[in-house]
């Protein structure tokens, strides 16, 4: 009952709030993925716990990161009457309490020693798993600071975004191998990146795209416009879709064309059919369609891959 009861706890889930956390644990996936397809097999068990434990807390500990350093900015849009609508659709990060911090309900030292406490289990079991994990983890937590911090500059910030996303995943890889090939991991990198710059970052800020505009923010959809947005956003996950063959293509695994099909449906339902949606209708519904939908494609991939390897 004791967990159960914890995690009811009304201040526990405005943590896990901050922390984006039913977002975080889909993300949880991706980096699965990766470790999976490198090495072709399960690790052992020691190092699926404490890989599982470690890419929770290190994604814990980011997404609040990212609060943290948005504070000011949120907490103005919010007393100008920002961030209003948002229960008309159904956001993965605003699934508990959108920005908790700025709203007033978790004080600043809270957020800071909530984030801290799971930087520190994050940096832990990274370097007990590899130091070269370690490294990036204190890469990405500066990389995810200086995105932040990028918000009125310019909208080029979103490569650094894509490569944050991108670095957990070769984290995962090094966890598992020691040695790992670089070919496999420059198509991996650019398969997360064009997927989270496509399927996460440009829907996501075209939804505030408005709050946006207004604070003078220089995000993608407010200096490109929604239309051109649209097609960079359809480029990215057009790509993606196609890295995603060649990913499985140069794994160990080997898969039939049964599990190709699969792959290609899930990737058309998930990301090219909601991206061609959100560009023909140009409005902030389909964007968030297209967010919720294409979180969930690492996800969809990795059962995939569960079920090549259980199954044979």
């Amino acid at each position: 009952m004791l967990p159960k009861t914890l995690f009811n706890h009304p201040k526990i889930k405005l943590f896990f709030a901050l922390s984006r956390t039913p977002h975080g644990i889909i993300d949880i996936a991706t980096p699965a993925l990766a470790a999976l397809l490198c090495l072709g097999a399960f690790p052992c068990f020691s190092t699926i716990l404490l890989g599982v434990i470690t890419v929770f807390a290190g994604y814990t500990a980011v997404y609040a990161l990212n609060d943290l350093v948005d504070y000011r900015v949120d907490k103005e849009k919010i007393q100008a009457g920002g961030y209003k609508g948002d229960e008309d659709y159904l956001d993965l990060d605003g699934v508990l309490v959108r920005h908790p911090l700025a709203k007033g309900v978790l004080t600043y030292s809270e957020g800071l020693v909530w984030a801290g406490g799971w930087a520190l289990v994050a940096m832990i079991g990274a370097w007990v798993l590899n130091p070269v994990c370690f490294f990036l983890f204190l890469a990405g937590g500066l990389f995810e600071a200086v995105y932040c911090s990028l918000l009125r500059v310019t909208p080029l910030r979103a490569i650094i975004n894509g490569i944050v996303k991108s670095m957990g995943s070769v984290a995962a890889v090094y966890a598992v191998n020691p040695d790992p090939s670089v070919f496999f991991l420059l198509v991996l990198f650019s398969w997360v990146f064009f997927w989270e710059i496509g399927g996460q970052n440009i829907p996501n800020d075209w939804t505030d795209m408005e709050e946006d505009r207004w604070f003078m923010a220089r995000t993608i959809p407010v200096e490109l416009g929604k239309t051109r947005a649209g097609l960079l956003a359809l480029i990215c996950l057009v790509a993606a879709f196609f890295l995603t063959f060649f990913l499985l293509c140069i794994s160990p695994l080997s898969f039939s064309l049964f599990y190709l099909l699969v792959v290609a449906g899930l990737g058309v339902w998930l990301l090219l059919f909601p991206v061609l949606h959100m560009v023909e209708e140009n409005n902030r519904r389909w964007a968030m369609d297209l967010f919720n939908k294409a979180s969930h494609f690492p996800l969809s991939i990795l059962f995939v891959v569960l079920v090549r390897i259980l199954i044979g």
